[in-house]
Order: structure tokens, then C-alpha cells, then sequence
């Protein structure tokens, strides 16, 4: 599957390693530049630096064609935002 996390903190994290370990397509998107090369460094997955909420940066993490997206951001006002909005923006038949 084709998963984009949005957040690199601990949560955010946790999933995207357990996530890799079966064998999923991950991309992770956080403000945190430092957090997300660590992630980089660890894991096979892909890392987009920018706001979840903003529809350029899905873009980039490949929300076009995602199977899921999972917001795990210390932001309650982004994982909110950026869910319907996704929604709304990248809509499959």
C-alpha cells in the first residue's frame, strides 16, 4: 500500500516502522527537517519537508494516488484540517 503519515515525532515514527517492515510504500511529511532525515537514515521511505495541511506538499508526498493517509502531527488544528481537505482535493473515483 501507498501510505503518507503526516508527522515525524514519536508517533509518526512508530508507525512509519512498523509500516516499512511490511513492506508498504511510505512517504512522511513534517515541518522538522531534522526528525525526517533521521527517519530517512533508518528506514526505506520517502520523506516530503512542508505543512500536511498545505496541498502542494501532498502533492509532493503523492497524495494523488495514496491508498491511505494517516495524520499524526502534534497539531490537533492540522491533523483536522489536512483529513477533509485531502478529501476534498485528491478524491479517487
Amino acid at each position: 500500500m501507498k501510505i503518507i503519515i503526516l508527522g515525524a515525532g514519536q508517533v509518526g515514527g512508530t508507525l512509519a516502522e512498523n509500516l516499512v517492515g511490511e513492506n508498504n510504500d511510505i512517504t512522511v511529511v513534517d515541518t522538522n527537517g531534522e526528525r525526517l532525515r533521521t527517519l530517512q537514515d533508518k528506514f526505506d521511505l520517502r520523506v516530503v519537508q512542508g505543512h500536511g495541511s498545505h496541498p502542494r506538499v501532498l502533492r509532493e508526498a503523492g497524495a494523488d494516488d495514496a491508498d491511505m493517509l494517516v495524520a499524526v502531527t502534534s497539531s490537533d488544528e492540522t491533523n483536522m484540517v489536512c483529513l477533509p481537505g485531502s478529501l476534498l482535493t485528491f478524491q479517487h473515483p
